[in-house]
This record gives structure tokens, sequence and C-alpha cells, in this order.
């Protein structure tokens, strides 16, 4: 585990864990307020944060700033991350060992972030975080404590574009995310 930021970037920055490193631009680090109360986990790069070396900056990053909006959530008060910090070929889903490679540097981050609240987006976050067992279709919606954290498992925004009907849920998630956030006092 790195104490400073500076030092866990600068290990990212040089990784070859895994085989995602081959195909990267960029690292995809994180973003956001490294204090923050809330944090969001996705799965991976896709292209654009590839490029630009930040999270969820492409369509689904432009879909989460909506919701932000409509929820007046701050993105620049909040901590994104990814489970993988290299973006995976054609966008697919990180392999187990690919994120397992990662894993200890999402750990790093959450220990540095201290967040109250963790919004997982996707089953491929869900399943990293809080195991196997969890499909994301029973568990979205559903608090889930777990050391001392408040996890909201939701879906990843790239899913409500490719199908609408599950924005709904996701903004009712993202509902209860605001309403924990005020009970909580963040």
């Amino acid at each position: 585990m790195y104490d400073t930021w500076e030092e866990l970037e600068r290990s990212i920055e040089n990784c070859k864990k895994c085989k995602l490193y081959q195909g990267r631009t960029n690292i995809v680090f994180g973003t956001g307020n490294k204090n923050a109360d809330l944090m969001f986990i996705g799965e991976g790069p896709g292209a654009d944060e590839d490029i630009q070396g930040e999270p969820f900056v492409g369509k689904a990053g432009q879909l989460m700033n909506k919701a932000f909006d409509a929820l007046e959530i701050e993105r620049e008060k909040v901590y994104i991350a990814n489970i993988v910090k290299c973006r995976p070929p054609q966008n697919r889903n990180p392999e187990k060992e690919e994120a397992i490679a990662c894993m200890d540097y999402l750990r790093n981050q959450v220990m540095l972030v201290q967040p109250k609240i963790i919004v997982l987006l996707g089953s491929v976050a869900l399943k990293n975080i809080l195991g196997d067992e969890h499909s994301i279709t029973n568990a979205r919606g559903n608090w889930i404590e777990n050391k001392g954290i408040w996890y909201m498992p939701t879906f990843h925004p790239a899913a409500l574009l490719r199908d609408d009907s599950k924005k709904i849920d996701f903004w009712k998630d993202l509902k209860l995310v605001k309403e924990k956030m005020t009970l909580l006092g963040t």
C-alpha cells in the first residue's frame, strides 16, 4: 500500500502486472475529490477514457454527468475510479486475472479517499468488490454495508445506452444515494 497519491499513481504508470498494459495509450487512474464522501467505481476505461486518461468521459460518462446535474451532485466533489486502469480490447469486460492485478491499486485508492458511500457501476464492479455471489439485477437498488462503507450497486451507464428501460432503475438508485448522503451528513 502506498501512503501518497503520487506514489500510487507512479506505481500504476509503470504497471505491467497483466497484458492490458500492452494496448494502453494512457493509464486511467481516477479523478475527482481525493477526500470525497462519495465514490463511484466502474469496470474499465473505454476508447475515450484511454485517449484522455480520465474515467467516464465518453458517452456513458456524459449520461452519468446528466444524472449528477439532475440530482445536484457535483462531479468535482466525488471520486471516480475503475476496477482496471487500462482499457480492455474492444471495450470487453476485464478478465478475472486483469481485475485481480489491479485490485490492490483500487483498494489503495479507497483507503486514501475513505468514502462513506461507494456506488458500484455494473456487474464487474459489484462482483470484484463484493463477490461473485452477487448479481447486478438482484443487488441493484439495495444498500450493502461492509467494513463501515455503504455500497449501492446499480447499472453501469453504458448499459443504459443499450437498454433505455434501465434508466428508471439507475435514476432511482442514484436518488437513494442522494438520500443516504443527506442522512450521513455528507
